[in-house]
């Protein structure tokens, strides 16, 4: 069962999907999760899917679209704002708060793609949420400043700076908002150069097999500033003592985060591979998906 429901990030009103468990009953307590979508991507999608298929093993699952996005409130429209992002979690930790069928000790919160580094970022100061998991797990702050963990100099990141703050200004004097795609917008776009998670992307954001209407798989031009000035990993070892729990396929781009943040943490910790699996099969290929929802049961089974 899904409710529609709503809450608030300051005067930004969040559209959510409250995931029920079979068989709900109000006068039962249930743990909670809140899950995060992907960079460019909105509740209904592959996050929505992993919500519905944990609240058939027993959870209620908060999943929403994040400021500025999807159905969600907030001006300028798709802006991915990192610091929002994080608030936005800690928001809905405070929605499942005043549910009294919500256990408010047995929170937890994962996340898929950026969903999941921001899921690693909230919990490291949100003590709410006492377990956290990502699934192809990707911090944004680290992926903007790099491709894939690949070096870019400095000179390059401060070019990206330079035209973000042009782009600020010309808007400042009532200029068009510029947007910048986070995954192929059309077909011809992608080479034998392009990434295979951005190959991927376009399939699955692009065309029938995962494109919702609400998401536009790209963000404001002036975001960058924010993302770059983000990280998920700086605190990580410090502040993150929850259990964690990082689910990467063995083939994804995306993994060496997962390496690196399991690297990084000094709590309890688990890194699954899932044999053959890409970033991007993670999201719905069901034989890699009904791997990575039987571990996060298991994981989240213990709050």
């Amino acid at each position: 069962m899904i409710k529609t429901v709503s809450f608030a990030n300051k005067a930004v009103r969040i559209a959510a999907h409250l995931h029920l468990p079979d068989g709900f009953e109000e006068d039962r307590q249930y743990p909670a999760l809140v899950g995060i979508h992907p960079a460019g991507g909105v509740k209904e999608q592959t996050v929505g899917l992993y919500a519905a298929r944990l609240a058939a093993r027993g959870f209620v699952v908060l999943v929403y679209d994040s400021s500025y996005q999807g159905a969600s409130g907030g001006e300028p429209r798709l802006l991915e704002d990192p610091s929002t992002r994080v608030e936005d979690a800690r928001c809905a930790a405070d929605f499942l708060t005043t549910l009294p069928y919500v256990a408010e000790q047995r929170m937890g919160v994962f996340g898929v793609c950026a969903g999941g580094g921001y899921a690693l970022a909230v919990a490291q100061t949100e003590r709410r949420f006492k377990a956290v998991a990502g699934v192809s797990a990707t911090p944004m702050g680290e992926a903007a400043r790099s491709m894939f963990g690949q070096a870019v100099s400095a000179a390059e990141l401060i070019q990206t700076l330079e035209a973000a703050a042009a782009q600020r200004t010309a808007q400042a004097r009532g200029g068009e908002p510029v947007y910048a795609p986070f995954v192929p917008e059309r077909l011809e776009d992608i080479d034998e150069h392009t990434p295979t998670m951005l190959r991927e992307g376009y399939d699955y954001y692009r065309t029938p097999r995962g494109q919702h209407p609400n998401s536009k798989g790209r963000f404001l031009l002036t975001s960058l500033d924010k993302m770059f000035a983000f990280s998920t990993f700086n605190l990580l070892p410090l502040l993150l003592t929850q259990p964690l729990l990082l689910i990467a396929g063995g083939d994804a781009d995306t993994k060496l985060f997962s390496e690196q943040a399991y690297a990084l943490s000094t709590g309890p910790k688990e890194l699954c591979v899932i044999d053959g699996a890409t970033h991007m099969a993670l999201y719905d290929v069901p034989a890699y998906v009904d791997q990575a929802v039987a571990k996060l049961a298991a994981f989240f089974g213990q709050l």
